[in-house]
């Protein structure tokens, strides 16, 4: 399975997982025109993508779902996501809830599996994904937008061979910012994002030193730094004996 994370931050987030000629999207939060471009830049035609999933309604996350309109794509998220998202024609809307989705669908002829998980940000029906290929072998999770790493999610995510996830603020960074108090109180809640401490200690708890690859992303550009986020779960890692390079790869996106 090949990852192309095609935009991250509060500008816009869209992933790509590939898998032979198939291609699903994971949000879609930068305009159209530009998706189709860093796809086309990473090798893949926008006519192969065979579905999109969205993990909230925020228009970082859901902005370039034009795109679904113009390559009759099928688009999924939460139920009570679809009240805020009135970019997609009604018939290429269907509801991510608890079920698993075969992608392309056809029970014998199908190259992803994925599974939505609950998260808590401040939307109506907030989803993570686990994305597995046919032969079962191969499993990617998908975390952005959550204000905690409750354990049930840890269950989902686990044993995973990717881990895609939001490392988004530093605390005190958020605390000294000049960012209104309830903006503040926002991102710091339990329904904001993941501080790089939270990050770092839900990723101890999933990594198994078994060459997991790490994707740190949704970096906050006024209230975090690349380095930071990097360092604070290689030290987390490295307390759990876990040595990168060696045990686990790791990339700031």
């Amino acid at each position: 399975m090949k990852v192309n994370i095609l935009a991250s931050g509060s500008n816009g987030n869209c992933i790509a997982l590939t898998s032979g000629d198939s291609t699903i999207l994971v949000d879609a939060g930068i305009a159209k025109t530009k998706i189709e471009k860093r796809l086309l830049e990473v090798g893949i035609t926008p006519n192969n993508i065979e579905a999109i999933f969205i993990t909230h309604a925020h228009t970082d996350h859901c902005k370039g779902l034009p795109l679904a309109n113009k390559y009759n794509i099928p688009v999924y998220a939460g139920e009570e996501e679809w009240k805020d998202i009135d970019l997609v024609s009604e018939d290429l809307c269907h509801i991510a809830d608890q079920e698993s989705v075969l992608v392309p669908f056809s029970d014998e002829d199908w190259v992803f599996e994925v599974s939505p998980f609950d998260v808590h940000h401040d939307a109506y029906e907030p989803k993570g994904y686990v994305i597995e290929n046919a032969e079962g072998n191969f499993k990617t999770s998908i975390c952005l937008d959550t204000g905690k790493v409750d354990e049930i999610m840890l269950f989902q995510m686990r044993h995973s061979d990717i881990y895609i996830i939001e490392s988004n603020h530093e605390p005190r960074m958020v605390e000294a910012s000049d960012y209104p108090n309830s903006v503040k109180a926002r991102v710091l809640s339990h329904i904001g994002h993941l501080s790089n401490a939270q990050t770092a200690e839900a990723l101890s708890k999933l990594i198994q030193g078994n060459g997991e690859q790490i994707y740190l992303t949704h970096l906050s550009s006024n209230n975090n730094l690349p380095a930071l986020a990097e360092m604070t779960t290689k030290r987390a890692l490295y307390q759990k004996g876990f040595i990168e390079n060696k045990h686990y790869k790791l990339e700031v996106v």
